[in-house]
């Protein structure tokens, strides 16, 4: 996509448009090479299932062209590099280190859910066991410290590289406080938005948060500097969590790779489930009565699947949640008024946030 150039304060209407397939070509290219190094460090065969969740390798062992995503988190990480008046090969260390942590949640998450197709194709855990891919995804969580820590003798200072170390466990101690509030969701008849909001806070929003200022804390930004970028990448987390929660219910399977209805069929309490739940008319009390009958639960049929989108969407979470998208979508924005940063940059950051919040995958 091609966003339009922002006319928010620091930007300026003439710049050229921002390409975002560009900007995630661009943290591809200088992450994934480090990021395969590190891999290769895992004893087999560990570097093998490793490579297979990535989408490197096929499951028995051949090269593929998988890229393992989006590579949103390394191109944040390499723009708040930027930020901080540095060069973006600054901020590659921490956009290696935040996308395996993210790897690491989603190979437990994958498990945990007992999702057994992402980006297409089988996952981890159905391929080469439950342990294998725990110990996996434990193993990418230790390397992501690894690879700061050897920042520290690189291009960043060794204070420096200790306070992206900080930044990120801080963040993966949140991202797993997150994961274990939406499993303890998935038991409860209700839950609020604002109990929902803070999960996805945690889950999504602290690693996003920490990609959008590891770079530039690589680079020796002070706190101020850190935390408004912190503030952006949360925000830009809620955003962006709000979309994976519209299109866990009604994203195509064909898109997203993701299983069709697969947070219906896990009675997922995400936002937009949230939100009807809280709105109280008849669709609202007809989809709780649904929510807390214990029958069938995980097999429903498509056709009942169905129905249930159907009431949540009448009940106004559907709608709701787009709006909230938006919401943190513009907070996020907000947060960058407050660093001073080159115009190209900002307008980088503008359209990596617009990209999230319209996304279709």
């Amino acid at each position: 996509m091609e966003a339009r150039p922002s006319t928010a304060a620091g930007a300026t209407a003439q710049a050229e448009p921002v390409s975002v397939p560009e900007l995630l070509a661009r943290g591809r290219t200088l992450c994934i090479p480090p990021l395969r190094a590190a891999v290769a460090r895992l004893a087999p065969p560990m570097d093998a299932v490793a490579a297979y969740h990535f989408g490197w390798t096929d499951q028995a062992g051949n090269p593929t062209a998988g890229d393992g995503g989006k590579a949103i988190r390394p191109a944040l990480a390499l723009l708040s590099a930027e930020a901080a008046g540095a060069e973006a090969p600054v901020g590659v260390p921490g956009g290696v280190a935040v996308e395996l942590v993210h790897n690491f949640s989603l190979l437990h998450d994958d498990l945990m859910d007992g999702d057994e197709t992402r980006r297409h194709r089988a996952t981890a855990w159905t391929v080469f066991g439950p342990a294998q891919a725990i110990l996996v995804g434990d193993a990418l969580a230790t390397l992501g410290t690894e690879v700061l820590l050897d920042a520290g003798q690189g291009a960043a200072t060794p204070a420096d590289a200790a306070r992206a170390v900080r930044l990120l466990t801080t963040a993966t101690r949140k991202l797993i406080d997150g994961q274990a509030q939406d499993l303890s969701f998935e038991h409860r008849d209700v839950v609020t938005v604002e109990e929902c909001l803070a999960m996805e806070g945690g889950k999504t929003g602290a690693l996003l948060a920490a990609a959008s200022a590891i770079g530039a804390v690589l680079a020796g930004a002070d706190d101020r500097t850190a935390d408004a970028l912190e503030r952006y990448g949360h925000h830009l987390g809620l955003a962006f969590q709000a979309v994976d929660d519209l299109l866990g219910i009604w994203g195509a399977t064909e898109v997203t790779g993701k299983p069709h209805w697969g947070d219906l069929r896990q009675r997922k309490k995400s936002l937009p489930v949230a939100a009807a739940l809280a709105e109280g008319g008849a669709a609202s009390r007809r989809l709780a009565e649904l929510l807390a009958d214990p029958q069938g639960r995980g097999e429903e049929s498509e056709e009942v699947l169905a129905g249930r989108a159907a009431l949540i969407e009448q009940a106004g979470g559907r709608a709701w949640t787009q709006e909230e998208a938006r919401r943190q979508h513009t907070t996020a924005l907000a947060a960058l008024d407050e660093v001073p940063m080159a115009d190209e940059v900002r307008e980088r950051f503008v359209a990596l946030a617009e990209f999230v919040v319209v996304r279709e995958r």
